[in-house]
């Protein structure tokens, strides 16, 4: 009890000396400064829901902390008027996902908000609770990678409602349970996505603000996350022979043979192709979660078997495409009485490739940082983005990166910046405000 209320005196203490909203001017329309207003004093609110949010541990396969994390953000979004369902993923062998509806006019722009509710952090982590560091910074599971960025969202369209602008907005949320560990098949796992994609005009995804030398960064464009087996088998044989033409050089030297001819001959950019697993010997075997290997043999015995696992990541399915077969063509170079073979795993993501229609609609952020003062966003490198949901619905104009600003994400130690907290829920709120007045695009 006493560790609990230093935790709660820590915390008011932070958010009386955070300055929220740093930077922003008033915007001249009236809907769009209360918008703004509602965001700042909603400041401390945010901030807990934040806190209750990290403070459940929502690791993919931890099914029940991940609905419970869907309930709380069910209990936010009802009042605002969304139409909330759970979509139970039993098939997948994933918790689900949460999909909510508010309906507007019809007559204005349709957005698709994503977010996950899942982090990388499973239940057996050390790395759990909620630590405040210094004024702005808050340490814990998930803060931004990205409960930071759902909360963002709930902000955002409660700045809205207090606005009166989220009433004629038509706007679909999907957060996922299982974004940092996907289940398959992707036809079941990701309908309620990609359906919701078809049903909308422009995707907006609330994962973490992009950052660098402490300029905000715009982001349109993602990378696709793959992954590869390789597998070579030789002659086995007592290892006086090796590398002579009776007896070969055996399944460890073709798969370094093949893993060197990669590192030499795939590079271009926007790809990259990463070996993080590997084993050989008289036999060879990855455990059935592909999370380890085991291997036996001796020193003076010619290897029968060895085995490659890696991920590759493209910026389009042309370079995905190009690459695998590049792959493949290296693959099939035996070292003489060896043979091997390739295999490509498609559990991962898709790209993002960057469009124009997604630049038009950084360029309209970039028109709301205009109104609230705020520097622009330069167009980002995706090569420093992870894969993500908003691949799937590539199909529409989308926005990445409108969620928190922080550090180490994936790992214990993970961070938020608050100061980022208002300043990105204000830049939401009045860039879909903005976009719900525009006529709807025609199909």
């Amino acid at each position: 009890m006493f560790k609990t209320l230093l935790l709660t005196a820590a915390a008011g203490l932070a958010l009386a000396m955070a300055a929220p909203g740093i930077g922003c001017a008033a915007p001249s329309d009236p809907a769009e400064r209360k918008m703004v207003e509602t965001v700042q004093a909603d400041h401390a609110r945010n901030l807990k829901l934040l806190e209750s949010l990290v403070l459940v541990n929502s690791g993919s396969m931890n099914f029940k902390g991940v609905e419970q994390v869907g309930q709380m953000v069910r209990a936010e979004l009802e009042p605002l008027g969304f139409q909330v369902r759970w979509s139970p993923m039993a098939a997948a062998n994933r918790a689900g996902h949460l999909v909510a509806i508010h309906k507007g006019s019809g007559r204005g722009v349709h957005m698709l908000l994503i977010g996950h509710l899942d982090t990388v952090f499973e239940l057996d982590s050390p790395f759990q609770g909620w630590t405040l560091k210094g004024n702005d910074i808050v340490e814990g599971p998930g803060t931004s990678d990205m409960k930071g960025g759902d909360v963002i969202m709930i902000a955002a369209l409660r700045a809205m409602q207090a606005a009166g602008t989220l009433k004629d907005a038509d706007i679909t949320v999907v957060m996922t349970g299982d974004e940092e560990k996907r289940g398959a098949p992707l036809a079941v796992d990701r309908k309620d996505l990609i359906d919701a994609g078809h049903a909308n005009d422009v995707a907006l995804e609330f994962e973490g603000l992009a950052r660098q030398n402490g300029q905000d960064i715009g982001s349109i464009a993602r990378r696709s996350s793959g992954a590869w087996t390789v597998r070579a088998h030789a002659k086995s044989g007592h290892s006086s022979g090796v590398c002579t033409p009776q007896a070969g050089c055996g399944a460890i030297y073709e798969l370094a043979r093949i893993l060197d001819d990669f590192r030499r001959e795939l590079p271009e950019p926007h790809l990259t192709y990463n070996v993080g697993l590997i084993s050989g010997g008289s036999q060879a075997t990855i455990n059935p979660t592909e999370t380890g290997a085991t291997a036996s043999g001796k020193s003076n015995v010619i290897s029968a078997e060895a085995i490659a696992m890696g991920d590759i990541r493209t910026l389009s399915p042309e370079q995905e495409a190009r690459v695998r077969a590049k792959m493949a063509a290296i693959v099939a170079k035996h070292l003489p009485k060896t043979q091997a073979e390739i295999s490509f795993a498609d559990t991962g993501y898709p790209a993002m490739a960057p469009t124009e229609a997604s630049r038009k609609l950084l360029a309209k952020l970039n028109q709301v940082n205009t109104s609230l003062g705020l520097p622009q966003m330069p167009e980002g490198d995706p090569d420093k983005r992870g894969a993500g949901d908003i691949a799937l619905v590539s199909f529409l104009p989308g926005l990445l990166g409108l969620g928190m600003g922080g550090e180490g994400a994936h790992a214990p130690g993970e961070t938020a910046d608050l100061k980022t907290m208002d300043v990105q829920a204000e830049r939401a709120a009045l860039l879909m405000a903005r976009l719900a007045k525009e006529p709807r695009p025609r199909p």
